[in-house]
């Protein structure tokens, strides 16, 4: 072979060699580019996104003419990228006049190597924008610079957040309770009504690039839906008049605690619901836990003679009685080998049933107790919803203790009969009054008016269930009756308003102490309702271990009367136009009414 014919040879071996190094070239620009093109721009794209959490705003809790009583408002939680963060102690640096935090705090939070770690949560969308502004100046002025690039700040993120704003402060806060961190309803409203109230959070996805978010290149990809508002039966104005009074009734006879119910007996609406001492939702809980109970519905107790209505109420019912049936009244009795007794020391005296009602006598309410006999009277207590939930869905509801008939023992139906040895709730002796003030029909309590979904809809809540516990005559007389209670020969001349016919019953029960398993202290209380004549509300007063004097007509009646006169003023209430032909308290006012006839 010739010289010349190996060169051509090689030179067409590389040639060849050539063309088909081009042509696997040409091969994979056309598979990048045509054929996979799709598949390697997403997988680009996926490298350059990131995706997040879209939080949803927390329903609304408003009162009943629609003032926010709590609400959740937009604000930022601010994470880095540690991994990124080059520099800890630059970007302490730059970020600290921004953030309101030290350089040598932030420099702990910037080192280290997560991918996702809080520096502020909840902070106000302002200091977001000032603080992206400011790394941007600043990156800005060292890319001008040789090694600008290895002096950046990055690795900042934001994320949408809400916090939740109680406005108007301590007001009704037993009630609407608080959420906890985690956003989550922890007491009241807040947590039984969570489901409701909470929304559905939704997910954005946004574009990364060298340590910091792509601007504009934040896309919705799951939209956040709202939370339902709630708007309560409570109205804030009288809610806070109902908050003042039992503060002050609290603090001025040391008590422990103290709550105020009001409630439209015709639908079980609860207008007001304060309860003392209470706490701000919007600030921590330290100290004593018990502060975020709501005393209304979780603090059970022995309701003393206010209990007594239930038990003329079934005498009246069952033909046991009239008004004007007489009674010897004896200051102390023995039954089942136990002595009982009056609060105060008297002679022995004969009285209406109207009388003994009226000074409250505990031997009184044993005699007719006996009459009613231990099924009857067990009967109507669980009518009136003694023992059981109220049905309110208030959180912690307690159902009270009721024994059944079948652990009765020989002292039990004398004690039940004055309003001792079972125990209920502020909001189910509430109850028993309002069945009274609505002509014997019990309605189930509520405190939600209705809801707002997302959309704007309003929905107004279903009726409450209703149950005929005694009959409309029945009612009619126990109201009668219980305004001698009011009168200057009752035991709460303190709970008279001017103008307005005042029926209601006062309650010095001893209290249970848990601590020792014994009775030690006091309840007192009082509940009534106006006008007596035509009921329009209902007032109910309880004060746990009042320090001193510890009559309910005494520390009860005047936060009643303060109460329940703004009640009727704001709900324009007129005042009673007829006067009480009032039932005869003695044996011998009794005589003397009959021979006048």
């Amino acid at each position: 072979m010739s010289h010349n014919s190996l060169v051509h040879g090689r030179i067409r071996t590389l040639l060849f060699a050539t063309f088909a190094l081009f042509g696997v070239i040409i091969g994979q620009l056309f598979s990048v580019q045509v054929v996979r093109a799709g598949t390697i721009s997403e997988r680009a794209a996926n490298e350059l996104l990131r995706t997040s959490t879209l939080l949803a705003p927390r329903g609304t809790i408003s009162d009943v003419n629609g003032v926010e009583l709590a609400r959740s408002v937009a604000a930022i939680t601010i994470i880095v990228d540690q991994a990124q963060i080059t520099d800890p102690k630059l970007t302490a640096k730059v970020t600290s006049p921004v953030l309101q935090m030290g350089e040598s705090e932030l420099e702990a939070l910037y080192t280290g190597k997560l991918r996702y770690k809080i520096i502020v949560k909840n902070a106000k969308p302002a200091m977001w924008s000032k603080l992206q502004s400011a790394i941007a100046n600043y990156n800005k002025e060292v890319l001008k610079e040789k090694n600008g690039m290895t002096k950046r700040v990055v690795g900042f993120f934001s994320e949408r957040a809400y916090v939740r704003e109680y406005p108007t402060g301590m007001l009704a806060s037993s009630l609407i309770g608080f959420i906890n961190h985690e956003g989550t309803g922890a007491a009241g409203i807040e947590s039984s009504l969570n489901g409701e109230l909470s929304g559905i959070n939704g997910q954005y996805i946004y574009e990364n690039g060298a340590g910091t978010v792509i601007p504009g290149s934040a896309k919705i990809r799951t939209e956040a839906k709202a939370g339902t508002s709630i708007r309560l039966t409570v109205d804030r104005d009288i809610q806070w008049v109902a908050q003042d009074a039992i503060s002050k009734a609290v603090k001025s006879s040391g008590a422990k605690s103290g709550t105020v119910i009001v409630m439209d007996p015709k639908t079980g609406a609860i207008i007001a619901q304060a309860s003392a001492p209470t706490y701000n939702p919007s600030k921590p809980i330290v100290g004593n836990l018990d502060i975020i109970r709501n005393p209304a519905v979780q603090d059970a107790y022995d309701p003393g003679s206010t209990g007594k209505v239930i038990t003329y109420a079934a005498a009246l019912e069952e033909k046991k009685l009239t008004a004007n049936s007489v009674y010897t009244i004896p200051y102390s009795m023995n039954v089942a080998g136990s002595k009982f007794s009056d609060h105060e020391r008297h002679p022995t005296q004969r009285l209406t049933a109207t009388g003994a009602l009226a000074v409250s006598s505990n031997t009184g309410a044993i005699k007719i107790g006996q009459q009613l006999g231990s099924n009857t009277l067990y009967k109507y207590l669980t009518d009136f919803g003694i023992g059981q939930n109220t049905g309110s869905h208030l959180p912690g509801e307690t159902p009270g203790l009721l024994t059944p008939v079948s652990k009765w023992s020989g002292t039990s139906l004398p004690t039940f009969s004055f309003g001792q040895g079972y125990s209920v709730t502020a909001l189910q002796a509430t109850s028993v009054f309002a069945t009274i003030a609505n002509d014997g029909i019990r309605v189930t309590p509520t405190v939600v008016a209705g809801t707002t979904d997302a959309s704007g809809n309003y929905i107004p809540a279903k009726d409450q269930k209703t149950k005929r516990v005694v009959s409309a005559s029945t009612a009619k007389e126990i109201r009668k009756m219980l305004e001698s209670v009011v009168s200057a020969n009752g035991t709460a001349p303190t709970a008279a308003i001017p103008g307005y016919r005042v029926a209601g019953k006062t309650g010095t029960a001893m209290r249970f102490n848990a601590n020792c398993s014994c009775y030690s202290g006091y309840t007192a209380s009082f509940i009534g309702f106006a006008p007596a004549d035509k009921p329009a509300y209902v007032v109910s007063v309880t004060i746990q271990d009042p320090k001193g004097m510890h009559w309910g007509g005494v520390l009860g009646g005047p936060v009643f009367a303060k109460v329940m006169k703004f009640v009727l003023q704001s709900k324009h209430i007129a005042p009673s136009t007829s006067k009480l032909d009032a039932y005869p308290l003695t044996e011998a006012e009794l005589l003397k009414s009959t021979r006048a006839k």
